[in-house]
């Protein structure tokens, strides 16, 4: 046994009601925009701050929605996607399949806009540090006054 669970995914049906900034998320995916390899399903992208979605709370980052007032989201291009959301009308019932961990091709992190992972800045500050000291110490073994031989 290899320690894993294979568990049915958390399937949830959410009632949102749109706000003045509409459903407050974003969606990728879709027949033409694939986010997670072989899958051509919509994914929530980004849950803006204060919008219906996150003052509600349940959906997150990553999960899969399914479908949006009982219309299917699958077998859809992107745009085709983006237009049902558009035309669902001010009260709108979800269906959403929670993210399953480790299977996406895109980021999830919860971070805010604007702020990134540290990692690639520290590992190129370090590249550049560890030249400027190599070019540092071999400007210091040339001889200040070069004699000529004659």
């Amino acid at each position: 046994m290899n320690g894993s669970v294979n568990s049915a995914p958390t399937i949830l049906d959410i009632k949102l009601k749109r706000g003045p900034a509409g459903l407050g998320f974003n969606i990728v995916g879709g027949l033409d925009q694939q986010y997670v390899m072989n899958d051509s399903g919509i994914y929530v992208a980004k849950i803006k701050e204060n919008g219906a979605a996150a003052l509600d709370g349940r959906l997150q980052e990553g999960d899969k929605i399914i479908a949006i007032n009982g219309h299917r989201l699958d077998s859809l291009s992107h745009s085709a996607a983006v237009e049902l959301f558009r035309t669902a009308g001010e009260d709108v019932e979800l269906r959403v399949q929670q993210r399953p961990p480790h299977t996406l091709n895109g980021s999830t992190s919860s971070r805010s806009d604007g702020e990134s992972s540290l990692l690639p800045v520290a590992l190129i500050a370090i590249a550049v540090g560890a030249v400027a000291v190599a070019a540092f110490l071999a400007y210091r073994r040339l001889p200040l006054n070069p004699r000529k031989a004659i």
